[in-house]
């Protein structure tokens, strides 16, 4: 199918017309307690028109692509626009839809093919083996999942972009039991994923995590309830992800805080005032949106109208000076943002959403931000977690957390948490880790939209260290 051949058939009708064509492919594995557990490939391919006319835009989606259906759907959407142009709240222009040339592929060095999958299979099998080695476990299952999605896009004006972007990412898990104490340990089903080929999938690294994973397991079956009180906190990447994710993520995105979600996913406590002027936290918190790191989750060239994506800043030196809207939210709300209006495929518009959203490293190492706390903890790996639909009081539970005291590492301690108000949170911001403490996560399953989207998420963040925060213990 040639979509510039439909374009020219379609676009005298209306003022533009644009094509989004997208063909997706995954493949999942999973075992479990040492045996296979599921294996699975699937793949869509479909067709997004965008159509504007006198002013307004509208939409059609299809699966079926030949070229009476694809005339259907646009003849759909053009009778939509006229019927409805006449009682428009936004004047879209011509310009509300960038017009580039652009060819961008995610690194790769090994692409998906049927020769790997018995490969994967030994892999998942082969840690499995390793956690199975724990004295009391009750399950152990890991899994690995992989996607590939091309993206076409064209218009009446000239655009011409194709995107070709490869995901791969993996998760262990295990739990024990023991006197009647369950403990659940696991890579962090988020923390394990990257824009690659399945060289990310290395051997070495699944089964030092399955090695490890076996031993804080039974620790934690044994470990003390984590204390209750204010104190220091210690963040590393892997719950940095979440605390960055609904804090800062959620709480920025501009199509939120101009009311288009707040009946379904809620609003912000961010105002379009604050832009400019809200201390957003401390004077060491520096966020950036850039879909330009490589390997990162939600990387890209351009966004889902064209919109080219670069690093952005947007809170620096603490300060809050962007916020997450492409171009149709900067004109409604008269606020600078950034390319990052995405579409889950080819049946949904693109609306605001996070990319890449990253903490820059400071100048901390681990060993200089446990030296400074007297009495405190440090948090591995996100299990819970809970904020109100402002995206501003939160509660976070991790797995596995450990006492410092006196600036040492002390003992293990189960069920740890901790909760706090955004900006006091993040005014709390004592040290930031330096490049030696820094990692990729992120979320396949970031949701919003009404009919819901999930989208593909990256946060990349080095570990930090918070004075004053509320920390408490779970309780059986």
């Amino acid at each position: 199918m040639n979509l510039n051949t439909l374009i020219s058939r379609l676009a005298p009708k209306a003022d533009w017309v644009g094509l989004r064509k997208v063909r997706e492919k995954i493949w999942q594995y999973s075992v479990k307690n040492g045996n296979t557990d599921s294996n699975s490939y699937s793949e869509t391919e479909g067709l997004m028109i965008e159509v504007m006319k006198n002013g307004f835009l509208t939409y059609a989606s299809l699966d079926n692509l030949n070229q009476e259906n694809i005339e259907l759907a646009f003849n759909r959407a053009l009778k939509l626009c006229e019927r409805v142009a006449p009682y428009k709240i936004l004047h879209f222009e011509n310009n509300l839809r960038p017009t580039h040339k652009l060819k961008w592929n995610s690194p790769a060095q090994k692409k998906m093919n049927s020769e790997h999958m018995g490969n994967i299979h030994h892999l998942l099998l082969s840690s499995d083996n390793l956690l199975r080695k724990a004295p009391h476990v009750r399950t152990s299952s890991g899994s690995v999942w992989i996607t590939e999605t091309e993206t076409e896009m064209c218009c009446s004006l000239g655009r011409e972009i194709f995107q070709n972007i490869k995901n791969v990412g993996y998760d262990q898990q295990i739990t024990a039991e023991k006197n009647g104490e369950i403990q659940t340990r696991t890579t962090g089903r988020f923390a394990n994923m990257r824009q690659s080929g399945i060289e990310f999938l290395n051997e070495e690294r699944m089964h030092q995590d399955a090695e490890r994973l076996a031993i804080e397991v039974e620790e934690l079956l044994v470990a003390p309830h984590c204390p209750t009180g204010t104190m220091d906190l210690i963040l590393p990447p892997d719950q940095m992800y979440i605390q960055i994710h609904e804090s800062i993520g959620h709480a920025l995105e501009i199509d939120r805080i101009l009311g288009d979600e707040r009946n379904y996913a809620g609003w912000s406590f961010v105002k379009p005032e604050d832009f400019g002027k809200l201390q957003y936290g401390s004077k060491l918190l520096n966020v950036t949106f850039d879909p330009t790191e490589i390997g990162e989750d939600a990387s890209y060239g351009c966004d889902d109208i064209g919109n080219i994506a670069k690093k952005e800043y947007l809170i620096k030196d603490g300060v809050l000076l962007k916020g997450l809207g492409s171009l149709e939210s900067q004109k409604r709300s008269g606020l600078s943002g950034v390319a990052n209006q995405r579409a889950c495929s080819w049946n949904r518009p693109p609306i605001d959403r996070m990319a890449n959203l990253n903490v820059e490293c400071g100048n901390s190492t681990m060993s200089d931000m446990i030296k400074a706390v007297e009495n405190g903890v440090i948090m591995h790996t996100n299990n819970s977690w809970s904020i109100d639909d402002y995206r501003n009081k939160f509660q976070f539970g991790a797995e596995y957390g450990r006492i410092i005291k006196d600036g040492q590492l002390k003992e293990v301690v189960k069920n740890p948490n901790y909760k706090g108000i955004s900006n006091p949170f993040w005014r709390n911001l004592k040290m930031v880790g330096d490049r030696s403490t820094f990692e990729i996560s992120g979320s396949p399953y970031c949701g919003k939209g009404e009919p819901n989207q999930m989208v593909k998420v990256g946060h990349a963040s080095p570990a930090c260290l918070f004075n004053s925060i509320e920390v408490f213990g779970g309780h059986k």
